[in-house]
């Protein structure tokens, strides 16, 4: 489960309500494209703006669509109590595994993290994925934090930031961490254009974005046979890192999936929203590309 691609998918909203078709649809579009696992509701998944009921929901519409497919749930929340509720619910709805950000209004410190992660995994019986995002959450972990949460009981990965685009440096940064860590504990990546770089450097997982809404091309970068055939998959969606860079990940696939058919047209949760004109015309000029023969 974690290892391969995991497909990170949009949780649409129409009328400001969770859009159940359209999720059912991106679910089952990357059941029948062969995902390794789908992450649902994870930051792409807008989990942090959704009610306590709307996640269970999605948790539950997720695991039913997946045709299989192991479905990992986003359980952060800033409260302690309802990071515990969003675990009890995923479990409940039958997900393979759960991710964890330690999610903040305040800044935590770093025994705060470690207490966060030691209380939900005393109370889990499925896997966790630690899900270190700086650039959300405000929080960086230390290598000796990944080696103390590590050793919890139900740990079973921990997903990095972005790694560098120098493979050496990034193989060293991988077999450092590694050192670190308990065998049994899995290294996802995120960084959806380092990818290629990062799997090939000795990460088990990519934990991606654009295999939500691009299913088939990002298995292409996974399932390379050679270090080059995974640069030139990654380099065939380099319009899309372009403008991740630009827009953001999260509005550029959900423009994306709009141009698709798959959403309506505003479907993410405010005060979020989509993008203007010029970039929508940018995602469908991507789009046209990537798709292209």
């Amino acid at each position: 489960m974690f290892t391969g691609l995991s497909a990170f998918p949009l949780t649409p909203l129409d009328d400001d309500q969770l859009d159940e078709s359209a999720y059912a649809k991106l679910i089952a579009r990357l059941a029948a494209a062969g995902v390794d696992s789908i992450g649902a509701l994870g930051s792409t998944g807008s989990y942090a703006y959704l009610t306590r009921a709307e996640r269970a929901r999605a948790a539950t519409l997720a695991v039913r669509g997946a045709a299989g497919v192991p479905v990992i749930v986003g359980i952060g929340a800033v409260r302690l109590r309802h990071v515990l509720e969003h675990a009890e619910d995923a479990q409940r709805a039958g997900a393979a595994g759960v991710l964890l950000a330690p999610v903040s209004y305040q800044p935590l410190l770093p025994d705060e993290v470690y207490h966060l992660y030691e209380q939900v995994a005393a109370n889990l019986s499925v896997p966790l994925v630690v899900y270190d995002n700086p650039r959300t959450t405000g929080f960086t972990f230390t290598d000796d934090l990944y080696a103390a949460v590590a050793k919890l009981p139900h740990v079973e990965s921990i997903k990095v930031p972005p790694l560098p685009a120098d493979p050496a440096i990034a193989a060293d940064r991988v077999s450092g961490l590694r050192g670190r860590l308990p065998a049994h504990v899995g290294i996802g990546v995120s960084g959806d254009p380092v990818a290629a770089v990062s799997l090939r450097a000795g990460c088990d997982a990519w934990y991606s974005v654009i295999g939500g809404i691009l299913p088939g091309l990002a298995l292409a970068i996974t399932r390379a046979d050679t270090a080059a055939g995974s640069r030139a998959a990654s380099d065939r969606l380099r319009p899309f890192w372009e403008l991740f860079a630009a827009y953001g990940s999260l509005r550029v696939v959900a423009a994306t999936a709009a141009v698709l058919g798959l959403t309506g047209a505003d479907c993410l949760p405010r005060p979020l929203r989509g993008l203007d004109a010029a970039g929508l015309d940018a995602v469908r000029r991507a789009v046209d590309e990537v798709t292209a023969g």
